[in-house]
């Protein structure tokens, strides 16, 4: 069975080690995906509205919406509470494959705007949003140490969906993705 162990970072490269851990959640969530059909991964199997393909689009939305914030850039998808559930969900000719690559192009964008900064002290405001603090203001380590919980959390949700789907855990699926 492959590690599942985060790599060691570079003696005081804490950057470093955060990417390192927001990286093996984002793989942990694309494992999920791994053989299944865009039907497959739309699919709703419990009680929840959460389906695969939903989840892998919010986590790069999500993902792109904090890197934006913090560079002081307008979001390039523009959400609220009417239409926020379109996070969860493929629209029109979307696919897994384009979702994938999108989130691929973030997160090389995230890694490019974290490695461009001399620390991870600078801050920035976050946008009026109901479910942020009025006037809040982060630094860059809190926003990747969000993405990181904001990955593992719907990682997590992800192994139960996938479970259910067809009885893969994450174990079955390392042991055929590597």
């Amino acid at each position: 069975m492959p590690w599942t162990l985060v790599d060691q970072e570079a003696h005081g490269d804490e950057a470093g080690a955060l990417l390192g851990f927001l990286d093996a959640q984002r793989v942990a969530i694309r494992r999920t995906l791994h053989g299944l059909t865009d039907e497959q991964a739309g699919t709703k199997p419990s009680a929840s509205e959460l389906s695969l393909a939903g989840l892998l689009k919010h986590v790069a939305e999500v993902e792109q919406s904090w890197v934006e914030d913090a560079k002081g850039v307008p979001h390039a998808i523009q959400r609220d509470t009417t239409n926020w559930h379109l996070s969860f969900e493929l629209e029109g000719d979307q696919t897994v494959a384009w979702v994938l690559d999108f989130w691929d192009d973030v997160a090389a964008e995230t890694e490019k705007f974290i490695r461009s900064l001399t620390d991870l002290d600078g801050t920035f405001p976050l946008p009026p949003a109901p479910w942020f603090p009025p006037q809040s203001v982060r630094s860059v380590r809190f926003m990747l140490l969000t993405l990181i919980q904001e990955m593992a959390r719907h990682a997590g949700h992800a192994d139960v969906i996938r479970e259910s789907l067809d009885g893969a855990t994450a174990y079955d699926l390392m042991a055929h993705t590597g």
